[in-house]
């Protein structure tokens, strides 16, 4: 019998972001980003999401409402990250709550070739309906 996906939630915190990991369900992973992401927290993240990235497939939820925005070493390590897991990734939706922020996500979007797996939301009830609809349908496949 294959084992599930543990189910947690790990924390970054540093002076200018916080950065918080949910696994609510087996193949669907939320990450709330606050604050300024200056690089603070290194490869963590990355580190954490590696098992998540190797029993795919992933759907990927970032909630950026609250973020003020990324350095540009920030955002393209992401971008390179996410090319790169390309293919274990089965979806990707990103709230954001400021232009910059939106310009932001959508450059990488765009350079990572992510614009059939990625989708940008600006309205929270939007993005929240895309994770209830998530969790649901893991919900359904693990019965």
């Amino acid at each position: 019998m294959a084992s599930q996906p543990r189910i947690t939630e790990v924390t970054w915190e540093a002076p200018h972001s916080t950065l918080v990991l949910r696994r609510s369900a087996p193949g669907v992973v939320m990450l709330v980003i606050t604050g300024t992401d200056v690089g603070e927290h290194g490869t963590g993240p990355f580190e954490e999401l590696a098992s998540d990235v190797r029993t795919g497939p992933l759907t990927l939820f970032v909630d950026a409402r609250n973020s003020r925005g990324v350095t540009i070493d920030v955002s393209s390590e992401w971008c390179q990250w996410l090319s790169r897991n390309r293919r274990a990734l089965s979806e990707i939706h990103m709230l954001t709550g400021s232009p910059f922020v939106h310009v932001t996500a959508t450059f990488v979007r765009n350079f990572a070739e992510l614009t059939d797996l990625m989708r940008i939301y600006t309205q929270p009830a939007e993005f929240e309906r895309a994770l209830s609809a998530a969790l649901r349908d893991a919900a359904a496949s693990t019965k």
